[in-house]
């Protein structure tokens, strides 16, 4: 297990490994020894970029972390995948995980949760489980993943990775308790199916031999950092572009509303009591040769009658 950042990063950048108490006398926030130490291990005092702290902790973290994963899914991409999309996120965050107590820790939290996801079941790719090649690891495999994920989880971070119930339980975000009984219970159901592995020293052998017996690589540092900072990227595009588009949407809205409000008009109502309109019939006789009379004769004559103001 790796625990604080500083014990693997000058390790890998000063050439010598550094210890904790080393480290807490003089290892400041940037990475340098002390003058006594520098003296002492004559060594440079080479101040830390954040790309080469990321890359001692993904050189060292990353393969372990890649194996847990697989004995958690029984998915050789899902497992890479999801410890690179938890180390971009790392990397996003860096400035806050260089300083964390246990930046491990917080790194397999988020591959465990990426890799636990339900979400993955409709992906065609992580479907289907990849088995081991020989028969014993197959059936080790097949009795993890009918585990429930987090009796799965919580036998992987205490038979394998080796953490206390405390630990584990905070990983989990379940009590001591808890964690007791899925543990126990996780234990139980490998027991019944394999009795060789009744005792918990043999299931921890077991499991660290089937993560290293399977051929599982993590891309490079470079190439982790960027894709993370690719995806930062796509992610601010597409926040910007949606805030435009939201800003947009409410100008054409304000400009194509409505200034004044207009009541809808009600519906029509028949009217009761009107008697129907009732078309013209034929003219008479009499109605007949008043017409033709009125035809022949003169419009400003005095035999017709001319209406007011002409």
């Amino acid at each position: 297990m790796c625990r604080s950042i500083y014990d693997y990063v000058l390790f890998r950048t000063k050439g010598r490994p550094v210890t904790r108490d080393q480290v807490a006398q003089g290892a400041g926030a940037t990475g340098e020894l002390t003058a006594a130490q520098q003296e002492h291990e004559e060594l440079p005092a080479t101040p830390l970029t954040p790309a080469q702290a990321f890359d001692a902790l993904y050189t060292f973290c990353a393969p372990a972390l890649v194996r847990q994963t697989y004995l958690l899914t029984g998915r050789r991409e899902l497992a890479r995948e999801s410890v690179e999309r938890a180390f971009q996120l790392v990397w996003q965050h860096w400035p806050e995980v260089a300083v964390d107590r246990d930046p491990a820790s917080r790194v397999r939290i988020m591959a465990y949760e990426y890799a636990l996801s339900p979400w993955h079941r409709f992906r065609p790719r992580h479907r289907n489980p990849d088995p081991p090649a020989d028969p014993s690891d197959r059936a080790l495999m097949a009795v993890l993943l009918k585990l429930p994920p987090p009796q799965r989880r919580t036998l992987l971070l205490y038979d394998g990775v080796g953490l206390d119930l405390p630990e584990a339980a905070a990983e989990t975000e379940a009590s001591t308790p808890a964690t007791a009984y899925r543990l126990m219970n996780a234990r139980a159901a490998i027991a019944a199916r394999l009795p060789d592995l009744v005792d918990p020293s043999d299931l921890h052998e077991r499991l660290a031999l089937l993560a290293s017996t399977q051929r599982l690589r993590a891309a490079q540092p470079p190439a982790v950092r960027t894709g993370s900072e690719r995806r930062a990227r796509l992610w601010t595009r597409a926040a910007i572009a949606f805030t435009v588009a939201l800003i947009g949407t409410t100008a054409l809205t304000l400009r194509t509303a409505p200034t004044h409000y207009e009541p809808p008009v009600p519906p029509g109502a028949e009217v009761q009591g009107v008697p129907p309109r009732v078309g013209q019939g034929a003219l008479s006789e009499a109605e007949a040769e008043l017409r033709a009379k009125l035809r022949k004769s003169m419009v400003s004559g005095p035999e017709r009658l001319v209406p007011v103001g002409r």
